[in-house]
């Protein structure tokens, strides 16, 4: 869904902004043709919607495929607790909410799953993308594209207390794959709901992953800092190292295999049972007991050797020791995807 309500900018507003040297009123200019998309409007890209909205991008694209819940709101600053009534998808609320706070720009939203059918329609003529994601498989997804339409964007991820960021500029130093040739099988990597994330860890992340886009989009890619961040906000260290990599199969010969459709999760809706079969990507052999060790305290978790029942409720997450699952209580195949990542991991 899209809208175009730009009316002819006001400078004053970005008076502040436009002041800074690096910016000036040239790269204010800049920002009010150019169009980015936030991928994920949760803990990341709720902040970094916000603050591109604020600072003039001409065209911001919000994707996302969930829904607000009770526990976003500690950390996802764009929802109050009005909006869980109201069963709007993310993405819609915020193109609402972010429409009331700048008028001068165009706001697209995005209310479904980023996948290899309809990420090129999604992406359209956007400059740059800003990864607020949930789950590696996106990531890989919006990698391969990039790679083959020639679009920086901005990976950001985050976790407790720590964070890391990293600008991906296609033809110019390592990307996603050349770093992590595949993503990590599920399970095994902890997850938000498992292991917590601080929210000003969080906001810290998104303000880097903007600024990064600003300079870009202001400056071009000369300006970009081509370092590897790593941040703990708690015990305030930060940590750059410049990455060194073997070329991936996309930058040394445009082979993509994330934009094909067997390398994402597959998902059926099962037909009378309010249910979603999601066949995960390369076969795993999970270990249910870490698993439950891991959502301890979280939700309710039973498994044996065959089967790991997770219980979000009013949803239940039955995975197979292949990573396989069958999410009762939605036939919304992006929500089933969105508990899986969130849950078991992916």
């Amino acid at each position: 869904m899209t809208q175009d309500s730009r009316r002819t900018p006001d400078f004053s507003r970005y008076d502040r902004q436009w002041r800074v040297p690096q910016i000036g009123k040239e790269g204010q200019a800049k920002l009010q043709k150019a169009c980015a998309a936030v991928v994920g409007l949760g803990a990341l890209g709720s902040v970094s919607a916000n603050l591109l909205v604020r600072a003039g991008v001409g065209r911001v694209v919000l994707i996302d495929r969930d829904f607000p819940e009770m526990n976003n709101l500690q950390r996802q600053t764009l929802y109050d607790e009005k909006d869980l009534a109201l069963n709007l998808p993310k993405a819609v609320l915020a193109r609402q909410k972010l429409a009331d706070v700048n008028r001068d720009i165009q706001i697209d939203a995005f209310a479904s799953d980023l996948n290899p059918e309809t990420i090129g329609d999604m992406l359209a003529g956007v400059n740059i993308v800003i990864d607020g994601t949930d789950n590696y498989e996106t990531r890989y997804l919006l990698n391969d594209y990039a790679l083959k339409n020639r679009i920086p964007w901005i990976y950001g991820g985050v976790i407790r207390t720590e964070g890391t960021c990293y600008a991906v500029l296609p033809g110019s130093g390592p990307c996603l794959r050349c770093l992590f040739p595949e993503p990590p099988p599920a399970g095994e990597r902890e997850t938000c709901d498992q292991a917590g994330v601080l929210a000003a860890a969080s906001h810290l992340v998104a303000s880097f992953q903007v600024t990064e886009a600003l300079k870009f989009l202001t400056a071009g890619p000369l300006a970009v800092d081509r370092q590897l961040w790593r941040m703990d906000l708690w015990r305030k260290s930060f940590h750059g190292v410049t990455p060194a990599a073997v070329p991936c199969e996309g930058c040394r010969s445009a082979v993509y295999p994330f934009l094909e459709s067997g390398r994402m999760m597959e998902t059926v809706k099962m037909c009378g049972r309010n249910a979603v079969q999601i066949q995960g990507g390369p076969a795993v052999n999970l270990d249910f007991k870490k698993m439950a060790e891991k959502l301890a305290g979280q939700v309710p978790v039973e498994y044996n050797d065959y089967v790991c029942s997770i219980h979000p409720a009013p949803f239940e997450i039955m995975v197979f020791t292949n990573g396989r699952a069958i999410v009762k209580g939605t036939e919304d195949a992006g929500q089933a995807k969105s508990l899986y990542a969130r849950y078991v991991g992916a």
